[in-house]
């Protein structure tokens, strides 16, 4: 019994023993809980292009634009262990459909033309068409007295409606160190004008104050170029310096209408007149002589035309402006008669057709309503007409304006799918409703052919610009801006800068 039990303990410590032993060979894992999914903020696919409703011509009740600066949300990428790869520079990108419009600056009455201070202090100056030019500084600031005040140099403007006043504003490219700008104004008709004529369009030179970067020396004044014009419309007035250092002045052709009348050439019409020097765009050497030089190669040195010619065939060439980058391509918008507005691209020696052409349809000014059926293909030199890179009518479906304000070739970043597009606009779709409109010119890269489209305003809550629209402008970085005012005249203070944005 005892011997049993004995035999029995050892089985068990024996068996016991294998167990352990067992044991100490197999590998346990223990059981995890699931590893948690982390957050993620998805980037959503590009948007489908949206086609722009056709303009109904159902007037819109005025409505102010939002000031709101909050900047969209930031998307990011789905991984943290590898960022998404850069776009390649040289793949094509979608043209938007909608921009933003951040105000910048407001309290001006009409403001008409934006130039950068090239000086690299990042100060806008903003040219207000009553004779006052003003200094956004680079904090945002508008400053107060103006930079200059040309009103007491002015013809008297009518505030309900009047193309006259201060129209342009240019800075000599060595202006960080000589402190000399240029600009456009109409004055009162000089002495010796022919009798009854409207005013005289004065190209003046002023300087800088010493030891005041802010304010000019109005007592500096050097006058450059008078122009006298036979009525108060069609006075273009954007000035600029071209990438070739010249001064371009773009002129109407006299004013009134079809190109007819008192101090219009009653055979051609002041637009082909190449003698005079109404409905051009002029070039000058402002540093080679006195008041001015001419660039030996302008179109018409040594040959039957004014030597200060350096293209014709225009109407009102309101705005003007060459592309900071690419050829470098001089734009000018040319508001039309009665049924089309234009953009050319500009150059030497061209001829843009008014008033044997308005647009690309044939024009008579005597039934200037009406597209007439022919005309001639070439002027009386024997060259062909320039027809315009982008045009839209007056009435009809689709794209429709009253007067066409040219704009810029963005080159700036923050807009995507805009760079090396022209974007400007129209005064507005109707004259008596302030209906602004912003558009995009994109050229083929295939065929050099341009199409445009309208722009949605997507800070505005109806997608329009709910103001009359008077003009565009560049800072030094190629970002745009647009400027607009609340009535079609030069009064009041409703007139507001934006700056472009997504």
């Amino acid at each position: 019994m005892r011997n049993s039990k004995r035999a029995l303990l050892l089985s068990g410590l024996l068996l016991l023993a294998i167990i352990v032993a067992i044991a100490g060979c197999i590998s346990v894992t223990p059981t995890l809980p699931p590893t948690p999914t982390l957050p993620t903020t998805p980037i959503p696919p590009s948007p489908t292009p949206t086609v722009l409703p056709t303009p109904t011509g159902i007037p819109v009740t005025p409505t102010a634009l939002p000031t709101s600066t909050a900047a969209p949300p930031t998307l990011q990428p789905t991984s943290t262990s590898a960022p998404l790869p850069p776009t390649p520079t040289n793949a094509p990108l979608t043209p938007p459909d909608a921009v933003g419009l951040k105000l910048v600056a407001q309290g001006f009455a009409s403001p008409v033309g934006l130039a950068p201070s090239p000086d690299g202090t990042g100060r806008l100056f903003v040219v207000d068409q009553i004779g006052l030019i003003r200094i956004i500084a680079a904090d945002g600031s508008l400053l107060d007295p103006p930079f200059l005040d040309v009103k007491n140099k002015m013809v008297g403007l009518v505030p309900a409606y009047d193309e006259r006043g201060l129209l342009g504003l240019a800075f000599h490219p060595g202006f960080k160190q000589n402190g000399r700008f240029f600009v456009y104004y109409s004055a009162p008709l000089r002495a010796g004008a022919p009798q009854g004529w409207n005013c005289t369009s004065v190209i003046s030179e002023f300087k800088v104050t010493a030891g005041d970067p802010n304010k000019a020396d109005p007592a500096s004044e050097r006058i450059v170029l008078q122009i006298d014009k036979p009525q108060g419309n069609h006075n273009a007035g954007q000035i600029t310096f071209g990438p070739d250092g010249f001064l371009y002045i773009a002129i109407g052709d006299g004013g009134g209408a079809n190109d007819v009348g008192v101090g219009h050439n009653p055979a051609i019409g002041n637009g082909q007149d190449i003698t005079d020097l109404l409905g051009n765009i002029l070039r000058l050497d402002v540093d080679g002589g006195t008041p001015y030089g001419i660039p030996a190669d302008n179109p018409f040195v040594g040959k039957p035309g004014s030597d200060e010619v350096y293209a014709f065939g225009l109407r009102n060439p309101y705005r003007i402006s060459f592309d900071m980058g690419g050829a470098h391509e001089l734009f000018v918008s040319d508001a039309g008669q009665a049924l089309l507005e234009e953009v050319n691209i500009v150059t030497r020696g061209g001829n843009y057709g008014w008033r044997v052409k308005e647009a690309s349809t044939f024009f008579d000014p005597g039934n200037p309503a009406v597209p007439a059926p022919t005309g001639p293909s070439v002027d009386a030199a024997g060259n062909p007409f320039i027809d315009p890179i982008l045009e839209y009518p007056h009435s009809g479906t689709g794209i429709v304006g009253v007067a066409v304000i040219g704009g810029f070739v963005y080159r700036g970043t923050q807009v995507p799918g805009m760079q090396g597009a022209y974007v400007f606009g129209d005064y507005s779709a109707r004259r008596d409703q302030a209906d602004g409109r912003l558009f995009m010119g994109t050229r083929s890269a295939a065929t050099g052919k341009w199409t445009m489209k309208e722009l949605r305003i997507n800070t505005s809550p109806d997608g329009k610009l709910n103001s009359f629209m008077r003009s565009f402008g560049q800072d030094s970085a190629g970002e745009g801006y647009a400027l607009a005012a609340d009535a079609p005249g030069p009064s009041g203070a409703t007139g507001k800068v934006f700056k472009l944005v997504p």
